[in-house]
């Protein structure tokens, strides 16, 4: 898991994949990965070289199904409105995730603890926003 990679065999998401990949080479930034509906890995990873703070690969897993599952959770979107991202400040890092609803997919992201939220999550929406509106055009 060192090289950054966690993905096995063709990546099915390309597009997702390349900005995910120009993500994780901003300094800030150690993870950028789409995870389907049921928190499996389809695009992105760590930055190169780095060793996830997570621990083991089986915890890491779970986590990124946990992720997966809350961000998709549409009860209260009536009454709220939609979830744009989710953050959470932690001691050593900030995770946040982006829910893709149409694509039933959540961008997750591991960072610094001191980077700025809004304006990465700014950046992010701009980023995906493209690729979000062609797919809602299927």
């Amino acid at each position: 898991m060192g090289d950054g990679s966690m993905l096995v065999g063709k990546i099915k998401y390309p597009t997702y994949d390349e900005k995910c990949k120009k993500l994780v080479l901003e300094k800030k930034i150690r993870f950028a990965g789409i995870l389907d509906e049921f928190g499996k890995l389809v695009a992105g990873g760590f930055k190169q070289g780095l060793i996830p703070m997570e621990g083991d690969k089986q915890k890491l897993t779970k986590f990124m199904e946990f992720i997966s599952e809350i961000s998709l959770r549409r009860g209260l979107d009536k009454e709220l409105g939609p979830i744009n991202y989710l953050a959470a400040r932690r001691d050593k890092i900030i995770l946040i995730s982006f829910p893709f609803p149409i694509a039933r997919m959540t961008l997750l992201i591991s960072a610094d603890k001191d980077l700025d939220i809004e304006r990465l999550a700014s950046h992010v929406i701009d980023t995906f926003s493209t690729e979000q509106a062609r797919l809602a055009d299927r």
